[in-house]
């Protein structure tokens, strides 16, 4: 089990550790619904370290990150994030990732941390131009900071405008007197903020630093159950849940970032499913009776046909009622069709829904 360089303070902050993609994370701290009110209203800070990055570096890596990945990274400038995925040559999903440019010939990737060892055999693969790949998960830490205070609380942190920084890039510079301190307006909340990454070395500092600029908001510590309410709230995909291997991105409803303006793995059987049609999709629902609906439960229709199943399901917080992610028959995918959830022998009434939940 691997800790990250914080996992110390989580415990001393009385965390309730649990094991996750091989690392020793905090799963909540005062309670997940408290945790995952402070970043809808406030500020809460995610330890997100055990994510994955990888540098890459050279004159073919934008040629190796057009290859690999679906979206068109040539449409990048210096400082600019993209949302993508790596397609497997079965027509899945190896992992779904955020690529950095940092200048023409360096990116930054960074992946899902159950992912870390098959992506990089992945990327390394399709190596073909001597593209210079370096690891940096296991020296890099990353805090998600998010929520709608988090911008005034950071920018007593550095020189750098957060304000005017646009969704999806990022500066690096000094913050709370670290250099080289990279700053992403990103983050898998829905409730606005940053991600930051630096140097295992500087974690307790900047950690500290952050919840004493936090203070006036009542800033909080969020663990990994409050960001899978958040992140569900706002109908994000989570690999392993409602993307793997063996889906298709298409039924997913990750066309969006599935770009056939370039050749890139897979490409071609694509492009004929998309011609084609799928057969399933990804949608959101709300159950209208007492109960929750969690992954790999039944769904049905009226008749009790089995016409999919649940990838992911939790209580939302923020609307005091059930939800979920679950791939259905096309034919029952359109906003506001009825369909049936199998909770131990009992049939839930649920009814579809466009994600995000809260808007």
């Amino acid at each position: 089990m691997k800790n990250t360089a914080l996992t110390d303070v989580h415990i001393s902050l009385g965390a309730k550790m649990v094991p996750f993609a091989g690392y020793n994370m905090p799963v909540q701290y005062t309670g997940i619904n408290a945790e995952h009110e402070a970043v809808r209203k406030s500020v809460g800070v995610f330890d997100v370290s055990h994510m994955g990055e990888f540098i890459l570096k050279g004159d073919g890596a934008l040629d190796l990150i057009q290859k690999v990945t679906s979206n068109d990274a040539s449409k990048l400038y210096d400082g600019k994030i993209q949302y993508t995925y790596f397609p497997n040559e079965q027509g899945g999903i190896v992992d779904d990732l955020l690529v950095y440019r940092i200048d023409a010939k360096t990116y930054m990737l960074v992946v899902n941390a159950s992912n870390i060892e098959k992506d990089w055999e992945w990327i390394n693969k399709y190596n073909t131009q001597d593209v210079e790949i370096i690891n940096i998960s296991d020296k890099t830490s990353l805090l998600a900071v998010q929520g709608p205070k988090a911008v005034r609380v950071l920018q007593k942190l550095t020189d750098i405008d957060l304000s005017s920084m646009d969704y999806y890039t990022f500066e690096k510079g000094v913050f709370a007197g670290k250099d080289n301190v990279l700053i992403s307006c990103t983050g898998y909340t829905g409730a606005g903020g940053f991600e930051i990454y630096f140097e295992n070395s500087y974690a307790e500092d900047i950690w500290n630093a952050i919840f004493e600029a936090g203070k006036e908001f009542d800033i909080k510590p969020a663990g990994l159950g409050a960001r899978d309410t958040l992140r569900l709230e706002m109908g994000f995909c989570l690999y392993g849940n409602d993307i793997d291997d063996s889906t298709s991105p298409l039924e997913a409803g990750l066309g969006w970032v599935t770009k056939f303006t370039k050749d890139f793995i897979n490409a071609e059987n694509l492009k004929k499913e998309k011609e084609q049609g799928v057969d399933n999709k990804l949608v959101g629902f709300e159950v209208l009776d007492r109960g929750i609906a969690r992954r790999g439960y039944e769904i049905h229709d009226e008749q009790g046909n089995l016409i999919g199943r649940v990838t992911s399901g939790t209580q939302s917080p923020s609307l005091n009622k059930s939800i979920g992610l679950g791939y259905v028959k096309k034919e029952f995918s359109k906003e506001g069709t009825n369909i049936f959830i199998s909770v131990r022998n009992k049939a839930l009434k649920a009814v579809t829904v466009k994600p995000p939940f809260i808007k």
